[in-house]
């Protein structure tokens, strides 16, 4: 049955209006994601904001709760398909800043909807090795579960292990991660682009229980 035609222009400017209106919700998704206010993050996706909005640092609604790790609103935005791997202009993404900022219950949340593992950030690093070298234990674990290569080697050709070492304090927490990542793997080995490996980075430094740990990886 044909539409009478004041009812389809009706239909028609209807439609253009609900357009017209998208980019301003997006803008008020990108707010309500910053705020944290996950009930305003439901509702405006439920009107049509998209969910992978992006402000003008090329930043998701997604990434920006992840900033401001705001769990709630992260999580309503992932349920409504938000890109857990989607990057920002400077090579971010939710699943990375998450790793590398120690944000567990966002990285858990990212790991459990596809999450690229092999994902890597501007300076060619997997999420594993930030948080290694900012001591981020409990993320160093989720991530080895997870299945992130523990020998990745970035731009600066450095792995997790020699990134623990050179950037680390040498405390309780860098040797804990020094620890796991032998455990999952780790190749103390592996040198750096001047061919110096992690165990003479830790004797250098005098990390004495570093120096233990990867002079014995057999022991530990």
């Amino acid at each position: 049955m044909r539409l009478p035609f004041t009812a389809l222009l009706l239909t028609l400017f209807t439609s253009l209006a609900s357009h017209a209106e998208i980019p301003a919700m997006n803008t008020a998704l990108l707010d309500a994601a910053r705020r944290g206010d996950a009930p305003a993050v439901r509702q405006l996706l439920d009107r049509g904001a998209q969910a992978d909005s992006r402000n003008d640092q090329g930043q998701t609604a997604l990434l920006v709760a992840t900033h401001a790790n705001e769990v709630e609103a992260a999580k309503v935005l992932i349920e409504a398909g938000a890109d857990v791997n989607a990057k920002d202009n400077i090579n971010d993404s939710p699943y990375l800043y998450a790793g590398a900022r120690g944000l567990d219950d966002i990285l858990r949340l990212t790991l459990a909807h596809g999450a690229d593992l092999k994902s890597t950030n501007r300076y060619g690093g997997t999420a594993l090795i930030p948080a290694a070298e900012r001591g981020h234990v409990s993320t160093v674990q989720l991530l080895i579960a997870a299945g992130v290569d523990v020998n990745h080697l970035n731009r600066l050709h450095w792995t997790a292990l020699l990134e623990a070492v050179i950037l680390g304090d040498g405390g309780p927490r860098h040797v804990e991660i020094v620890r796991q990542l032998l455990a999952a793997g780790a190749d103390p080995l592996i040198a750096d682009k001047d061919g110096v490996t992690a165990l003479e980075h830790a004797r250098q430094r005098g990390y004495r229980e570093m120096v233990t740990l990867l002079e014995s990886p057999k022991r530990r």
